[in-house]
């Protein structure tokens, strides 16, 4: 029997266990086809506090196992994720309209999270400090208690585990929130996995709902940590309900990477590195290439050649496998991206590929002679749209690609590394990658962004330890000391 065989997960939420959720259940809709592909429970925010109350008794319970405990139900969730990825891929295809390469990374990244938050299990706990007083002084870094985590919708998976994993590692409970479009392969995936890697009853809630239900997670007194991955509109909400309940949140916020091209690149190679920053995923990653910023004596080359890849991926059906690109999520998407793209136009950005759509399939977009406050430049698009833009000099680049209230990634090709180093060092920007296009993520990397791409906080690698920790100060000595009272 498969992982996800089993009906008992079928319009249930999991809350101790497969139950019925407080808001009915809702259709998994396939984008590339509009097919039912089964239900999920719907949660409610009595739901949320159910699963708040029953994480209580099962964090203290779950932190005091010994560390190779843990350890070990992380490791055999990974194992789980490799034995089961077809499957799992299978669903990642269908629910989010990813294509299937797309799909094996999700599920190799979650497995390799899993293996990295088990070594976190076993990490040092804290430092021996120096004290002015006869006494030994140390810090110790204990379970923040109740992790909530709030997933979106374009990778479900990797951006559920990569917060799940490492908070259960360090001895919290998680109550994690999928988005009701993803729920299946952001949600319900985790819970069989956990369930099947003997994680014991309480630990794990997975709750899909709606803004009503992430409210109730962010502001419920007994969840002591946030960890949010969406919109900035979004994460400003949720950053804002957290700071008047006093409570710690880490937000991964939307951006608007830029992909600085000199004029020394092999160009077909550097077309191809901007297509895919640009189109992987119909462009709906937080860390896709949204504005193309090319040197003057190459640009023109470099948007005409740009428009020939586009006018060539083929778009369609991802379980086919036949396809470069899918379907956006929704038609709200869909819709959203084509008025961007329309009103981009109608500013006077020169249409040279895509534009047009079919059902939820939206053509690979190449705009050039854009406007730097048209749409689809300046904004977050969260589709297949490449602006692209020309600069006369390093400084007026730098001035481009800084020109943006977000600072998540930037990329730069260069027939010199250093040189596109020395460049990057200028431009403020949560990640950079010199010779290759924005999109990039693994589970050892402390990410996160600046800007309107985040507060400042990192997840992944050994910042896990800062984000899911609380650091207390612990002082002993031998007598009690005398004092003048």
């Amino acid at each position: 029997m498969g992982l996800l065989d089993n009906s008992n997960w079928h319009s249930k939420v999991f809350l101790d266990g497969w139950t019925k959720g407080g808001d009915g259940d809702a259709s998994v809709v396939e984008p590339a086809t509009g097919e039912e592909l089964g239900r999920t429970g719907r949660a409610s925010v009595a739901d949320v506090a159910g699963a708040s109350q029953r994480a209580r008794t099962a964090q203290k319970e779950w932190a005091g196992l010994p560390f190779n405990q843990r350890a070990a139900v992380l490791r055999k969730a990974g194992d789980l994720f490799q034995e089961h990825a077809d499957e799992i891929s299978s669903w990642i295809i269908r629910e989010s309209g990813g294509i299937p390469p797309k799909a094996g990374l999700e599920v190799h990244v979650a497995a390799e999270e899993c293996y990295e938050a088990a070594a976190l299990a076993s990490h040092p706990m804290g430092e021996i400090l120096h004290s002015e007083m006869p006494r030994l002084s140390f810090y110790r870094r204990i379970p923040a208690g109740t992790v909530g985590v709030i997933a979106p919708f374009n990778f479900p998976l990797i951006l559920s585990i990569r917060s799940v994993a490492p908070a259960l590692a360090l001895g919290n409970s998680v109550i994690l929130k999928p988005d009701p479009r993803t729920a299946v392969c952001g949600g319900v995936v985790l819970a069989r996995v956990f369930e099947e890697a003997g994680l014991p009853a309480g630990v794990f809630s997975m709750l899909p709902g709606g803004a009503d239900v992430g409210e109730a997670l962010v502001v419920d007194p007994l969840v002591h940590v946030i960890a949010f991955t969406g919109s900035t509109a979004a994460g400003r909400i949720v950053g804002s309900l957290g700071a008047q309940h006093l409570k710690r949140v880490h937000l991964e916020l939307g951006g608007n990477s830029a992909l600085i091209v000199m004029h020394d690149v092999d160009l077909e190679k550097a077309v191809s590195v901007g297509a895919f920053g640009s189109f992987l995923h119909q462009g709906q990653i937080c860390m896709t290439t949204g504005r193309h910023i090319v040197d003057a004596r190459i640009a023109d080359d470099y948007a005409r050649i740009l428009a020939e890849h586009a006018n060539h991926l083929p778009v369609g059906d991802p379980k086919s496998g036949q396809v470069a690109l899918g379907p956006l999520i929704d038609a709200k998407q869909r819709d959203r991206v084509d008025k961007m793209v329309q009103d981009s136009i109608a500013a006077g950005a020169t249409l040279a590929a895509g534009g047009t759509y079919e059902d939820l399939f939206y053509r690979p977009t190449v705009l050039t002679n854009i406007p730097h406050t048209a749409p689809a430049y300046c904004e977050e698009v969260f589709g297949p749209v490449a602006p692209v833009v020309s600069y006369s000099s390093l400084d007026e680049a730098v001035e481009l690609a800084s020109a943006s209230a977000y600072g998540l990634s930037l990329g730069i090709l260069s027939g010199d590394g250093l040189r596109a180093l020395e460049l990057a060092s200028r431009i403020p920007t949560g990640a950079i990658h010199i010779n290759d296009q924005t999109v990039a993520d693994e589970a050892v990397i402390p990410f996160g962004g600046t800007g309107a791409s985040g507060n400042g906080s990192r997840m992944g690698g050994l910042a896990n330890l800062e984000a899911y920790t609380e650091t207390q100060w612990v002082t002993a000595q031998a007598d009690l000391p005398i004092y003048p009272f």
